[in-house]
């Protein structure tokens, strides 16, 4: 079933990505992906519920300092109380922020994911010009063909949707 549908993308993208450097291929996939997932989320999730809960988390953790401090138990054990609420409309509003989301977002990262492997396995997208530690670490514990001043495809995608999506978020004044 996956084979179909990495043939159409071929078929669609397959002579911009032969014609186009891998570094901007991926980038620009990292680009769209990343404030499709944030516009996702934005819509899909109550923004002003979610800031509404931090705010009481942060009100709360004042609360329990203020009340450790003084050593006043009973205050205590009525923050521990609201806490628990607090807890379960989290829970609640996690719940639904990962799960409609990710619902729609999983099905198109695996597939993009993979057609882009095609393309682009053991492939260095972007040198740096330095060896970074981690990177050594990684290439080694996967057998990877890069070196450790190389970033693949899928590192350089991820940094790339990472940085859209969190100017995005700032943009937009996402909790």
């Amino acid at each position: 079933m996956l084979e179909g549908i990495y043939l159409a993308l071929d078929k669609m993208f397959g002579p911009m990505l032969r014609n186009t450097h891998p570094m901007w291929v991926v980038t620009v996939s990292g680009v769209i992906l990343g404030a499709f997932f944030v516009l996702l989320n934005y819509f899909l999730v109550d923004q002003e519920k979610m800031k509404r809960l931090q705010k009481m988390a942060k009100e709360l953790q004042e609360e329990f300092k203020k009340a450790r401090e003084s050593g006043d138990e009973k205050k205590l054990r009525k923050l521990q109380q609201k806490q628990l609420e607090l807890l379960r409309l989290q829970n609640e509003l996690m719940k639904d922020a990962f799960l409609k989301p990710m619902l729609i977002t999983w099905p198109i990262i695996i597939i993009f994911w993979g057609w882009l492997k095609r393309w682009y396995f053991e492939t260095a997208i972007v040198k740096y010009p330095f060896n970074f530690f981690l990177f050594d670490i990684f290439h080694k514990m996967y057998h990877s063909a890069l070196k450790p001043d190389e970033l693949g495809y899928f590192g350089w995608y991820f940094l790339t949707s990472y940085v859209v999506g969190t100017i995005l978020r700032k943009v937009l004044d996402m909790a």
